[in-house]
C-alpha cells in the first residue's frame, strides 16, 4: 500500500497499522510545517529528545512560501539533518517507525519522510566475560548492531570492508549484517548465506543469533560439534575479516558468528596472538592436549578400575584404595550431572551469595560424599579435573560436545570394556569426519582432512606475522 497526497488519509491508515491509542509507547505528535498540518510518529525511548527539539525549532520558522512542491525537494532544501529517506509505502514506514526511527507526514505530500535519530539503551563496551585477555583490546560487543559495526570499522579503515544489511523475520523484522572484504571473501559462501537470509521464511530472531543459526544450518541437528564459531571480540572478528572470512553480526546479540570455522579455528584464542610466538604455541598445543585429556581420562580410568592387571607398576598408585556401594561407571555419569547442575545453580545464585553457597557446595560435594559412601576420591579427582580442564577452550558448544561423546564412551566402556571404549572413540571420529561448514564444501577438520600442511602448520603453531602473510 503507498501514500497518497492526501494527508489525512495517511495519517488515519499509520495510526491504524500502529494501533497508536492501544499502545502508550507509540506517539503520534501534531505540528505545523509552513502553515500545513503535519505530524511525527515515533517510539518513546528510541528517539533523541534533543535533536527533535531543534528540529521542530527548525520547522516553525518556515515560511509557507518556502515550502517545496514535493518531499524529495523539502528533504533536502528544509530538513537540516543527514540521515533522512523517503518511503512511500505503508508498511517500509511501519518497519522504519519501529525500529526506531521518526516519521514526518506533511499536507500535500505523498511520502513519509524518516529520519533517524533513534537511539537505544546500551551498555558500555567492557571486556567479555568469557573471552578475557592478558594483553590487547578490552572492548567487547554489546547489543546494538550500530556499535558492534563501529567497532569492526575503526579497525578495518579500508573501503573494501563491506556492512551488508538484510533484514530477517517476518514479524521481527530483525536486522543482520554480513561483515566481509570485498576483495578477498569467498563469494559462493557469500551468495549461498545471503540468499539463506533473504529467503528465510522465519517469523521472528526470537533467541538472535541462535535462531538465526538454526535458521542457516538446518541439517544433521542431530551432531552437536559447533558449527559456527562465536565470538564478542570486535579484534577477533576484525581479524578474521581480514583472513576471509564472513562474519554475520544479529541486532541485540553482543555476539559475532564467524564463518566459515573449523575445530581448529574454534580452539583458537585471542591470547595465541597477543602473546609471543612460542608462548601462543604453548598455549594453542596445551588446549588441544588438555581437551584430549578431558575426554578420554574418565573412560580409561574405569576401563583400568575394570582390568587392574592392565595397570603398569609405575601406575599402581592410581588403582581404586576402597570401594564404595556406587558403580564407578555410575559414579560418574551422576558427578557429569552434578556439575551442570553446580553451573546451573551458580547462573542463578545472587552474587551476594555465591561465595558462601560455593563453599558450602564445596564442602558437602568434597567431603562429605566421599566420607558417606556415596563417591571414591579418585573420581570426585577425575571428575574435577574435567570440570576445570573445559573452560581451557572457550567454546561453550564445543565443550558440551565432548561431554556428551565422553558420557556415551563411559557408558560403551562400562559395559563392554575396550571394545565399549574403541566404539565410543569411533562415534567422536564419525561425527567430527561428518560435520561439514554451513556449506557443505569444507570439511570440519580442514586442514587436517583433506591435508593441507600450509594451513594446518598456522592452526597449529603460532608463527609469526610475516609467515602468517
Amino acid at each position: 500500500m503507498t501514500f497518497s497526497s492526501d494527508y489525512q488519509q495517511n495519517k488515519k491508515d499509520l495510526k491504524q497499522a500502529l494501533r497508536i491509542e492501544e499502545s502508550f509507547d507509540l506517539i503520534c505528535k501534531d505540528t505545523t510545517v509552513g502553515s500545513r498540518s503535519a505530524c511525527f510518529f515515533f517510539v518513546d525511548g528510541l528517539t533523541k529528545d534533543e535533536t527533535m527539539q531543534k528540529l521542530l525549532s527548525g520547522f516553525y520558522t518556515i515560511k509557507p512560501e518556502d515550502m517545496p512542491e514535493n518531499a524529495s525537494d523539502f528533504s533536502t532544501e528544509q530538513l537540516p539533518y543527514i540521515e533522512v529517506d523517503l518511503s512511500i509505502h505503508l508498511e517500509q514506514t511501519i518497519t522504519s517507525i519501529l525500529s526506531g526511527m521518526t516519521a514526518l507526514l506533511i499536507d500535500g505530500y505523498d511520502a513519509a519522510i524518516c529520519m533517524d535519530v533513534r537511539t537505544y539503551p546500551a551498555r558500555s563496551v567492557d571486556q567479555p566475560e568469557k573471552e578475557k585477555v592478558l594483553r590487547g583490546s578490552k572492548d567487547g560487543f554489546v547489543e546494538t548492531i550500530v556499535f558492534n559495526t563501529a567497532l569492526i570499522r575503526r579497525r578495518i579503515r579500508d573501503p573494501k570492508l563491506t556492512m551488508e544489511m538484510i533484514s530477517v523475520g517476518s514479524i521481527s523484522h530483525t536486522d543482520v549484517v554480513l561483515c566481509y572484504m570485498n576483495d578477498i571473501v569467498d563469494k559462493n559462501l557469500l551468495t549461498y548465506v545471503r540468499t539463506r537470509l533473504q529467503n528465510m521464511e522465519a517469523k521472528s530472531l526470537n533467541m538472535n543469533q541462535t535462531s538465526l543459526a538454526e535458521c542457516l544450518y538446518e541439517r544433521k541437528w542431530y551432531n552437536p560439534f559447533p558449527k559456527y564459531k562465536y565470538t564478542e571480540r570486535p579484534d577477533t572478528s576484525a581479524a578474521s575479516i581480514m583472513e576471509g572470512n564472513l562474519v554475520i553480526l544479529v541486532d541485540n546479540s553482543p555476539s559475532a558468528i564467524i564463518l566459515p570455522t573449523s575445530l581448529f579455528g574454534i580452539m583458537e584464542e585471542a591470547d595465541d596472538y597477543y602473546l609471543p610466538p612460542i608462548t601462543g604455541t604453548y598455549l594453542r598445543l596445551t588446549r588441544f592436549l588438555i581437551s584430549t585429556i578431558t575426554f578420554f581420562i574418565t573412560p580409561v580410568f574405569l576401563l583400568l578400575t575394570m582390568y587392574p592387571e592392565w595397570i603398569p607398576k609405575w601406575l599402581s598408585f592410581i588403582e581404586l584404595q576402597e570401594y564404595t556401594n556406587v558403580p564407578l561407571m555410575f559414579q560418574f555419569l551422576i558427578l557429569e550431572i552434578a556439575i551442570d547442575g553446580l553451573r546451573l545453580a551458580a547462573v542463578n545464585t545472587p552474587s551476594m551469595l555465591s561465595t558462601p553457597l560455593s563453599i558450602i557446595a564445596g564442602l558437602a560435594l568434597g567431603e562429605y560424599a566421599v566420607s558417606s559412601g556415596w563417591f571414591n576420591a579418585e573420581s570426585m579427582l577425575y571428575m574435577a579435573f574435567v570440570a576445570l580442564a573445559n573452560y581451557t577452550q572457550p567454546s561453550y558448544e564445543l565443550g558440551y560436545a565432548l561431554k556428551f561423546f565422553r558420557i556415551i564412551t563411559l557408558i560403551l566402556t562400562g559395559f563392554w570394556g575396550i571394545w565399549g571404549l574403541i566404539a565410543g572413540t569411533f562415534c567422536l571420529i564419525i561425527a567430527l569426519l561428518t560435520n561439514h561448514t554451513i556449506d557443505g564444501r569444507r570439511r570440519y577438520l580442514y586442514p587436517l582432512i583433506p591435508f593441507d600442511w600450509k594451513v594446518l602448520k598456522r592452526q597449529l603453531l603460532r608463527l609469526r606475522r610475516d609467515e602468517n602473510s
